[in-house]
């Protein structure tokens, strides 16, 4: 059985958190998010991780995230995403800074994927059951194509205490298929009830609803679309310059088309990300409660 992949989605250089997150220590041993991410990849099943970087910080994190730091128990390899990397006829727009999205950087691994993948952001920890479950799956998938997979968690289970979040709401149908998803900003708890802001209007979101957390599970063809798919958005955004490619887009095409299906993964699993400064010291502590617990070894590696 072939063991999958984890593609980490690592080019991105966080304007609201102010640094590159992706390199910053919230273990008790300066551990990133990162080698959370992988030491539950490790343990659940995945064979290999890729990791999405720039070239402006290439050096570094290689210095840090590479084979000899996770002991050899994973291979690691690198791909580049850049503001230039796009199709055979088109040219990159004069003052165009805001790199292309998540779904352009997935497409930059099409050369060093060739089994079924797991794409995860850098700095958004997931769980150590969403992993399993993921990877269970994605071990069901070889040789297969259009039948994808993701993780959806709870929305009561990824706000932040210190601002509003953006969050890709699904709907799922009776057979556990993504139908659709919905791309919604400001949400936030008030009064004890979950709202989100979109338009002005105070609508409310059930504590349970479905939300994307950029957890998704896919095999290779998924590539062959986006390159086709990329040119068309090309075409039609490219004097757009904060246009962006992004993953909900590529998927709610797909499924919309009848081209493939996504099945959505339930996880019991807690969210926590980094999107404020503030929301730092609360990963830590969790992670500490979570070490106590036995969850985690207190020395990663």
């Amino acid at each position: 059985m072939v063991k999958p992949t984890l593609l980490v989605l690592a080019a991105g250089m966080g304007s609201r958190y102010g640094s590159l997150k992706q390199m910053d220590g919230v273990g008790p041993n300066g551990e990133a998010i990162i080698d959370y991410s992988v030491y539950d990849a490790i343990r659940a099943g995945f064979g290999k991780v890729v990791f999405v970087i720039r070239h402006s910080f290439e050096a570094d994190f290689k210095e840090v995230f590479n084979a000899e730091r996770f002991g050899g128990k994973i291979a690691v390899e690198y791909v580049f995403q850049e503001l230039d990397y796009l199709p055979e006829g088109f040219t990159l727009p004069d003052g165009r800074q805001k790199p292309w999205g998540t779904n352009h950087a997935v497409m930059m691994a099409a050369n060093v994927i060739n089994e079924p993948f797991a794409v995860i952001n850098a700095d958004d920890f997931y769980g150590r059951e969403a992993y399993a479950t993921i990877s269970e799956y994605l071990q069901t998938l070889e040789g297969t194509e259009g039948r994808y997979c993701m993780v959806g968690y709870q929305v009561n289970k990824t706000l932040s205490e210190n601002g509003t979040v953006s969050r890709g709401v699904c709907t799922v149908d009776d057979e556990g298929n993504l139908r659709g998803m919905v791309e919604r900003t400001q949400i936030e708890r008030v009064n004890g009830t979950i709202l989100f802001h979109d338009g002005g209007a105070d609508e409310p979101l059930a504590e349970d609803t479905p939300v994307s957390m950029n957890l998704f599970g896919f095999t290779p063809d998924y590539f062959r679309h986006s390159e086709a798919y990329f040119k068309e958005f090309l075409a039609e955004n490219i004097d757009n310059l904060k246009s962006e490619f992004y993953i909900p887009r590529m998927v709610n095409k797909l499924i919309s088309e009848g081209t493939a299906t996504m099945r959505v993964l339930k996880t019991t699993s807690d969210w926590f990300g980094v999107t404020y400064k503030e929301d730092k010291p609360l990963l830590m502590a969790k992670l500490e409660e979570l070490i106590e617990r036995g969850l985690y070894p207190r020395n990663l590696w």
